[in-house]
C-alpha cells in the first residue's frame, strides 16, 4: 500500500501540479496586489472612491455583490492586458524567427510514379 502512495506521488503530473499550484497562489497574489494597489486607486482619482459594500436592498447587500463583481472584472483586466497579451506577442515573435522547414522530399516511389504519369500524359 505505501508503495503504491509512493509511486502516485513520484509520478511527474502530481509534482508539476502542486508547483502549478504553489505558483498561481504566489501569481495570485501579484495580480491582487496590481488590482487592490495600481488599478483601484486609479479608478477612485477617477470617478471617485469604487466602493459600493453601502448600497443594500432590503435585507440584501448588493454592494458587497457588486464590489466582488468589479473585483472581478479588474483581475481579468489585469491578467487579460497584463500577462496574457505580451505573452501572446512573445509567442508571436519566438514563432517568427524560427526559420521554416523545407519541405521533405518524396519518397523515391513517388517520384517514380511522377514520373510514369507524366509520361502517359504526354
Amino acid at each position: 500500500m505505501l508503495e503504491g502512495f509512493k509511486k502516485f506521488i513520484m509520478r511527474g503530473n502530481v509534482l508539476d501540479l502542486a508547483v502549478g499550484v504553489i505558483i498561481g497562489g504566489a501569481f495570485g497574489a501579484i495580480v491582487n496586489s496590481l488590482v487592490a494597489d495600481i488599478i483601484t486607486p486609479l479608478i477612485g482619482m477617477i470617478f471617485g472612491a469604487p466602493d459600493f459594500s453601502a448600497l443594500k436592498l432590503g435585507a440584501l447587500n448588493i454592494g458587497k455583490f457588486m464590489n466582488a463583481v468589479v473585483s472581478f472584472l479588474m483581475v481579468a483586466f489585469a491578467l487579460y492586458f497584463f500577462v496574457v497579451t505580451p505573452m501572446n506577442k512573445l509567442q508571436e515573435m519566438s514563432r517568427r524567427k524560427e526559420p521554416e522547414a523545407a519541405p521533405a522530399a518524396p519518397p523515391e516511389e513517388v517520384v517514380l510514379l511522377r514520373e510514369i504519369r507524366d509520361a502517359l500524359k504526354k
